[in-house]
């Protein structure tokens, strides 16, 4: 059935079954007849193309092992190297092998097919050198939302994944070789049912003659390849077949693209950059797959990470980063060797939220269209970017005003389907009719963005800094203090405070749990935030109240006896030690929130260590311990600060905010009152009396800083806002980490206390503006 998929059968194509299409990539790499250096024989090639994915570049990995070259080909290099091999060259045997996608996972681009049969006839040659070409084509993009037919273009391997043609089973792929170069293939390790003889006693093995059997090590995952049949079948049923579903797919990227690419801000500057290699303007050149980055009124690049949480309060969900493909990223971003390097020191890693790097994009957001996606999908999307980027609100935009409805009847290849024998009309948009109307003469918001005086300081504390001490102006002093005994609950507002080797003593200690044991936290369940614990310390005891629940206590005392039952739980990406505080607290927890879910503790015989980012400036002989926190040990926020914001958010709400109210929304363990707004940013470490803290860098906000945390209730205007007023980023607050004294005496941090901040190297403290007076 697979192999009617794709328009073949048994006697051309074999399957084999993989674990996924990175398993059939190395099988290949594995395999394939390679002749290595320093033979008699003219040595092997592998050539990729540099719009790869990752699990194709890696398999220079195996290659090089084998003492095999590697040679990366630019998309524009295959398409100048066209010239023949002299005659007496085209007779030699080597095998060469060639990669290139069908379908861009980045751009959506799709590479001619007829260049297997060209790279396979010496038409076409990726460099210049005696041999026998053998062409890799990776379909795993392509084949989600396009048909391919191998009974035309008959490439030599496909590797493929039926998670991204179904969407399940998310743990089987299959390698599709060619019965002319299957025999070819070799294999040096043989697992269970592989061997048709062997002796364990000596070195004797037979391979089993069907290919498939002998390249299916183990036990394959064969009730899943059972409900394959059912999902090719169900597939047409929905569709009509892979046709009907690219044109489908397509006629939804071209409408976004048409409405996303013509979107201009009042002063006409773009709100997106597209990154693509066509004007998608054909099916046959271009995939459903749109990579862009947001730009702000002057050019510059919005972060992917504060586009994706945007994203995700409006129920959208993007792919955000270089998603595998780091040739592609370099040459759409212009991302040099270097810069990747560079942004690798600067902490950088593939797959972290770190998208900007001196203020360049070190990645970019795609949007991908599906069998199952529909026109209010697109619209959905393109509605959340005209809100977020040229709108005070996120009313209903009025697509109609831009779109033209085609309901008289088109021809079969511009129709797109709701099933299999209906059609919905194509939404056609015109080019002049975006012009005509720009969406900026639309827009309702009033606000404009900060001044550079008041943007985000993003600049990270310089190792080599020399500390300035602030001077002048009002004193600074602690306002308020927080602490959160229970993770992503409410929380406990204290006067003074014994501070730990963790921050403030018992703050976040405990963490509520699901029935997998999964941390909970405000974003699966606000109403956490309606949970009420307090710190009784001369009872040794924490009160755990939420309305409609009779009181609940838990010991301070930690109980880990030899009966206690430890743990491993995960906080974000650090690991911690944990014990379960019982049944009758659970079942508690369990009937408030109306879900299965447990508290446990953090185990006091482990404390997990913090990244190494969170230590920056500090000894490298010094071990920072975390409590159940994300980031770092304290979180610090400015009263000024938050009144500047609360201007912008008051512009954009039919009932203001109080100021109260948005505290306790940014949670911070600290809260202080400075003269002027946004000053914490330059500040590189603070003393509070006795206490001595560096600051480790700015607290990127998430969707939590949308719930009320006195109601529990959502509102996504919050988040935006904040995006609206800090310009290009959602920072707001800084991280404290903290050494405490070694001394008989308790640390206490307490309110009225002074702040006294050493600055960063090269920085000056502006003077506020008359309008901020």
């Amino acid at each position: 059935r697979t192999l009617q998929h794709f328009h073949t059968t048994a006697e051309d194509y074999t399957i084999i079954f993989t674990s996924g299409c990175t398993a059939a990539l190395k099988l290949i790499a594995e395999s394939f007849p390679w002749i290595p250096e320093g033979t008699k024989q003219p040595s092997s090639r592998f050539c990729y193309l540099t719009d790869s994915h990752t699990s194709v570049v890696g398999m220079r990995g195996i290659t090089a092992s084998m003492n095999v070259l590697s040679v990366p080909i630019k998309p524009k290099e295959i398409l100048s190297a066209k010239s023949r091999l002299p005659a007496e060259e085209q007779n030699c045997t080597t095998p060469h092998l060639f990669s290139y996608p069908a379908q861009s996972n980045f751009s959506g681009t799709k590479y001619p097919l007829s260049w297997i049969q060209d790279i396979k006839s010496g038409k076409l040659c990726p460099i210049k050198i005696p041999g026998k070409w053998f062409v890799l084509l990776d379909a795993a993009s392509y084949v989600s939302s396009s048909p391919l037919d191998l009974g035309v273009h008959q490439a030599d391997f496909i590797p493929i994944s039926f998670y991204k043609i179904f969407g399940f089973p998310t743990g089987l792929g299959a390698l599709l070789v060619n019965n002319r170069i299957a025999p070819l293939l070799r294999k040096t390790y043989f697992g269970g049912g592989t061997a048709a003889a062997y002796l364990a006693g000596e070195d004797f093995y037979l391979p089993m003659k069907s290919i498939a059997e002998r390249f299916e090590d183990g036990t394959v995952s064969f009730l899943d390849i059972i409900a394959l049949k059912h999902g090719f079948d169900v597939l047409e049923k929905l569709t009509g077949g892979m046709e009907k579903i690219k044109q489908h797919t397509f006629a939804l990227a071209h409408y976004t693209y048409t409405v996303l690419s013509n979107l201009r801000y009042a002063n006409g500057a773009p709100v997106v950059r597209i990154y693509n290699d066509t004007d998608f303007s054909s099916p046959d050149v271009q995939g459903p797959i749109i990579n862009f980055n947001v730009l702000d009124e002057n050019g510059e690049v919005v972060g992917f990470s504060q586009v994706d949480s945007m994203a995700s309060l409006h129920n959208i969900h993007v792919r955000t980063g270089c998603f595998c493909n780091t040739g592609a990223c370099q040459m759409h971003l212009d991302i040099s060797n270097e810069d990747i390097q560079r942004n690798l020191q600067a902490g950088h890693v593939c797959g972290d939220n770190i998208d900007l790097v001196d203020g360049r994009p070190t990645g970019s957001v795609r949007i991908s269209f599906g069998y199952m996606s529909s026109f209010e999908d697109a619209q959905t999307f393109l509605n959340f970017i005209i809100a977020t980027r040229l709108s005070k609100s996120d009313a209903e935009i009025p697509f109609q005003s831009v779109t033209k409805l085609m309901t008289e009847s088109v021809p079969d290849e511009h129709l797109s389907f709701n099933s299999a024998d209906k059609f919905s009309p194509i939404l056609q948009v015109s080019d002049g009719e975006l012009r005509n109307n720009p969406f900026e003469t639309e827009t309702t918001g009033s606000w404009q963005p900060l001044e550079p005086e008041a943007e985000s300081i993003r600049a990270a504390v310089s190792e080599t800094a020399v500390p300035t001490c602030r001077k002048g102006g009002k004193p600074i002093t602690v306002t308020k203090i927080y602490l959160y005994p229970i993770k992503s609950c409410s929380a406990f507002e204290v006067t003074e405070w014994p501070v730990g080797s963790q921050g403030l003593l018992y703050d976040r200690n405990w963490m509520v749990v699901n029935q997998n044991g999964v941390c909970m936290t405000q974003k699966q369940e606000p109403r956490l935030c309606l949970v009420n614990p307090s710190i009784d310390l001369k009872q040794k005891i924490m009160v755990i109240q939420a309305e409609g629940m009779d009181p609940i206590s838990v010991s301070l005392e930690d109980n880990t006896g030899k009966e206690t039952v430890i743990c491993e739980s995960k906080v974000c990406s650090h690991r911690v030690k944990t014990y379960d505080c019982g049944e009758r607290i659970a079942g508690w927890f369990s009937t408030f929130l109306g879900r299965p879910c447990r508290l446990i503790r953090q185990s006091s015989d482990m404390k997990s260590k913090s990244h190494q980012k969170n230590t920056k400036g500090l000894s490298p002989a010094t071990h920072i311990s975390l409590s159940l926190v994300n980031e770092a040990q304290y979180l610090l926020i400015n009263v000024a600060s938050i009144l500047q914001l609360k201007e912008h958010i008051s512009a954009r709400l039919k009932e203001p905010l109080e100021i109260e109210e948005l505290i306790r929304r940014f949670r911070a363990n600290i809260v202080i009152s400075a003269p002027e707004s946004f000053e914490e940013e330059e500040w590189a470490e603070i003393s509070i009396g006795a206490l001595q803290f560096q600051v480790v860098g700015p607290c990127s906000r998430c969707q939590i800083i949308c719930i009320d945390q006195q109601s529990g209730e959502r509102n996504k205007e919050i988040l935006q806002s904040l995006s609206a007023a800090r310009g290009r980023k959602t920072n707001f607050g800084i991280y404290l980490m903290n050494q405490p004294l070694r001394s008989s005496f308790s640390d206490i941090l307490s309110v009225g206390s002074q702040v006294l901040p050493v600055l960063k190297e090269n920085t000056e403290i502006q003077p506020p503006t008359s309008s901020e007076e």
